[in-house]
């Protein structure tokens, strides 16, 4: 893979129809960051308010480029708040700066913001709950670029089952704006097979590539050829 390698852009199958909106969806599809926030920390929508020790709502810079979307909070996330603080998480803020980019420069969150019992994958009823919050945080957001790591936050971004290997090394599309979205592997997988992190490396340039597209032809929308 080379540098001016040309992105090609697909668009998620989510996309094509969206169904109506809930009074819940819609009412936190109206909120504010502090109003999100606070409803997230007090939601209890699903069963896992019962067995968190807290909401991890997300971190970072409100105003990022960079927007990344991991799974759910393990057990340090649970017990400090904050997503990717574990052993695993902390092998994201290394990733970011092989391109430059700061932990406090991105926003982090996640699929869920509570933990699951035994960090079991979440189940798609409560995937489908959380994702109003999240999809409030994109819109707040507005990034140029969503980086997706892991299985579960790429197939629930994307609406698919599709293996991760294969939604690799491409550029999809998220939302009503089309937001450029990457798919990379997850940090925990990475300490377990360490060779693949060439390939993150991989998916980190395509998704800088991918943003400066994007950017260069919001401009051109704008000023014209």
């Amino acid at each position: 893979m080379t540098d001016d390698w040309e992105p090609v852009f697909e668009t998620a199958a989510d996309q094509v129809f969206t169904p109506p909106a809930s009074s819940r969806e819609a009412r936190i599809a109206r909120m504010d960051w502090e109003e999100l926030a606070t409803e997230a920390r007090q939601c209890t929508a699903c069963g896992l308010c019962a067995t968190r020790t807290q909401a991890v709502f997300g971190v970072g810079d409100h105003e990022a480029d960079w927007l990344v979307i991991g799974e759910a909070p393990g057990a340090d996330e649970d017990r400090l708040g904050e997503p990717f603080v574990g052993r695993a998480g902390k092998l994201l803020n290394p990733m970011l700066l092989a391109i430059g980019l700061k932990r406090e420069q991105v926003y982090i969150a996640n699929i869920l913001k509570c933990r699951p019992p035994e960090n079991r994958d979440p189940a798609p009823t409560e995937a489908n709950l959380c994702r109003p919050f999240l999809e409030r945080q994109i819109e707040l957001i507005r990034p140029r670029i969503i980086l997706a790591v892991g299985r579960i936050a790429a197939q629930n971004l994307l609406d698919t089952d599709t293996q991760i290997g294969k939604l690799r090394g491409r550029v999809h599309r998220f939302g009503p704006v089309q937001i450029p979205l990457v798919v990379t592997y997850h940090p925990a997988y990475l300490l377990r097979s360490p060779r693949e992190k060439r390939k993150v490396w991989d998916d980190l340039r395509l998704a800088r590539r991918a943003m400066t597209t994007a950017a260069g032809e919001s401009t051109r929308k704008f000023t014209g050829p």
